[in-house]
């Protein structure tokens, strides 16, 4: 939800007249679409019938990954915001968009922690350890 609040509110501002709002729409729809087909995998128990894909792993690649760029998107979308913008709609909503970049860098942030945990075998419970354990 946070990811769709950040591309939404850019792409309701004069974006295309600023060359680095193309890569904060980049990162934010890319990994809002990501984040919606992986939440679909999940919700389908698709990991369960292919256990041999590692998705600890692979689920901590992504959130790292998406972590770095969110880092990146954040400080960009943020240095972009101009306060002396001559339509005072697009100053808020971009200002609006750099909040939520952070909120979602963080959350992705949290995620990479709590990932790297289960890949690790850190806090996992005794269903889940029963689960991905396939012999």
């Amino acid at each position: 939800v946070l990811g769709l609040l950040v591309w939404t509110l850019i792409a309701n501002t004069t974006y295309h007249l600023h060359a680095a709002y193309g890569w904060v729409m980049f990162v934010s729809i890319f990994f809002w679409i990501a984040t919606v087909l992986l939440f679909i995998t999940y919700l389908l128990q698709l990991p369960l019938k292919f256990y041999v894909i590692p998705w600890p792993l692979v689920l901590m690649i992504f959130n790292a990954t998406a972590t770095v760029l969110y880092i990146t998107a954040f400080i960009t979308c943020s240095a972009a915001v101009q306060p002396t913008s001559w339509r005072q709609w697009d100053y808020n909503r971009r200002a609006a968009a750099s909040f939520f970049a952070c909120l979602v860098m963080l959350a992705y942030g949290v995620s990479t922690f709590l990932s790297f945990r289960a890949w690790k075998g850190l806090g996992s419970n005794a269903a889940t350890s029963q689960v991905t354990n396939h012999a």
